[in-house]
């Protein structure tokens, strides 16, 4: 292994049961032969890690053991496994957070989002990156040019799923977009629109503070779905994304669509919902959920190098390794877009 100065043990930010977060220190992780070390030096907070803290589960995954909590991270890399040259020591990346396998039949589909066998940053049984050091397999440390600033190389994992989305709805020139939920997410996939071409996007959201925010990040008109809810049925648009999870806001983002529309669920709500299925037949919809990303980080480099995307200006807060619980709580406040963790702190 050839590596920079690096110290025998690190600080981590250790989720030990809900509700209950420990700074620790820890042995510096060995890259694997095909790994990277990385030291992290930011981790954007995702509401995925807001639930574990607060819940101690997540859908179908319990926190049964210590877990280190973040999955959205950028760091430089410090040291290489044996099989890794050496030219990438000192290089800055952004962490694509997965370690799929390699020979399941999703990943040699190219689908390697979706294998059963995923080990993934702060989901329990991988630790993420709410610590000084990381190793990741070294094609899925994403090197970033020096315009694409280290916040902006976390939150490209945000981004990610925001492409992904688009890729699944169809974005296109002149296309019509509804998105409901105006989170961090849904910011990112209405600048995702716009890069696209999408002539109108419509965002809503219950909070007027995160309806303003979205006409700063691509949307052209902002609603609220309950006194605009009409407007928001009548719409027909090309395209409807729900990024809030809400059970209504997907019933009415489906009603919004044209005759041959897509729709695309990615907030995480109820298990089971009633969708209007007459409406899906006659008007032959198409549904569809995301589950992470597959063969985005390119693009999200592309569009955040050239400005296309705009992922700084959506960070409102930073946090030390020792105020992780602080940076978790922070995602409560109408005025918090997204929340940012620097180790080196």
């Amino acid at each position: 292994m050839s590596k920079m100065n690096v110290p025998q043990t690190m600080r981590a930010s250790v989720l030990i049961a809900a509700g209950r977060i420990e700074v620790q220190n820890r042995t510096v992780p060995t890259p694997a032969a095909d790994e990277v070390l990385v030291q992290v030096s930011a981790v954007g907070v995702c509401g995925s890690d807001v639930h574990f803290y607060q819940d101690g589960h997540l859908g179908d995954w319990n926190v049964s053991e210590p877990l280190v909590l973040g999955h959205e991270s950028a760091g430089v890399i410090v040291a290489v496994g044996a099989h890794i040259s050496d030219s990438r020591i000192g290089e800055r990346v952004s962490i694509e957070p997965q370690h799929p396998s390699t020979t399941s039949a999703e990943t040699l589909r190219g689908e390697y989002n979706l294998d059963p066998h995923m080990q993934f940053f702060a989901v329990p049984g991988t630790d993420g990156a709410f610590q000084e050091y990381v190793t990741i397999q070294s094609h899925f440390a994403h090197a970033v040019p020096d315009q694409v600033t280290d916040w902006a190389a976390a939150l490209l994992e945000p981004l990610s799923v925001a492409i992904a989305t688009g890729r699944r709805a169809a974005f296109a020139p002149g296309n019509r977009v509804l998105i409901t939920g105006a989170g961090p997410v849904g910011l990112a996939i209405a600048q995702v629109a716009r890069s696209a071409g999408a002539s109108e996007i419509l965002v809503s959201d219950i909070s007027a503070a995160r309806r303003e925010t979205a006409l700063r990040f691509g949307a052209t008109t902002v609603l609220d779905p309950v006194t605009d809810a009409d407007s928001i049925r009548d719409a027909g648009v090309d395209s409807f994304v729900d990024a809030s999870g809400a059970a209504a806001a997907v019933r009415d983002g489906i009603e919004s669509l044209r005759p041959g529309g897509r729709a695309v669920l990615v907030g995480m709500g109820l298990p089971n919902l009633e969708l209007p299925i007459t409406q899906i037949q006659n008007k032959e919809l198409w549904i569809t959920g995301i589950f992470r990303y597959a063969n985005t980080w390119p693009t999200a480099i592309a569009l955040v190098a050239r400005g296309q995307v705009d992922l700084d200006n959506m960070v409102t807060g930073t946090f030390a390794l020792d105020d992780v619980e602080a940076a978790l709580n922070s995602t409560s406040a109408p005025d918090t877009i997204k929340s940012v963790v620097d180790p080196r702190l």
